[in-house]
């Protein structure tokens, strides 16, 4: 199995409510985000995807969530912005794109700190 792994970043802002602690008031990360594709095997050009296309529909997807409040986002209306509903959203959002090209992504990994992240997958 191969998979390539792609990463890239937005900053945005949002706010937790009722978890407790300093994550319900108002705050941003500057987040990373990794996009992982696979496939058993490489294509006449010996490539699983290319690089470039990996990283232009993740883009796309990021250019709505950076420098944005959250929490005033439709595709999080009515619940927390966690990193595990990002990364879900992203994995669904990019997911949709990389199918049109015949790709599979594997995990969308949301990292929200340098010591904290969550991973989606199917």
């Amino acid at each position: 199995m191969y998979e390539v792994t792609i990463r890239k970043s937005f900053s945005a802002a949002h706010l937790l409510k009722e978890i407790g602690g300093k994550c319900e008031e108002l705050h941003g990360h500057n987040f990373i985000v990794e996009v992982s594709a696979a496939a058993d095997a490489l294509d006449e050009d010996g490539l699983l995807i290319d690089f470039r296309l990996l990283k232009r529909w993740t883009d796309e997807v990021l250019e709505g969530l950076d420098h944005k409040y959250l929490n005033e986002l439709e595709c999080f209306e009515g619940v927390n912005p966690s990193s595990e509903r990002i990364a879900r959203f992203l994995y669904e959002r990019i997911g949709e794109k990389a199918g049109q090209a015949k790709a599979s992504l594997t995990r969308v990994t949301v990292w929200e700190s340098e010591n904290a992240r969550v991973s989606y997958s199917l």
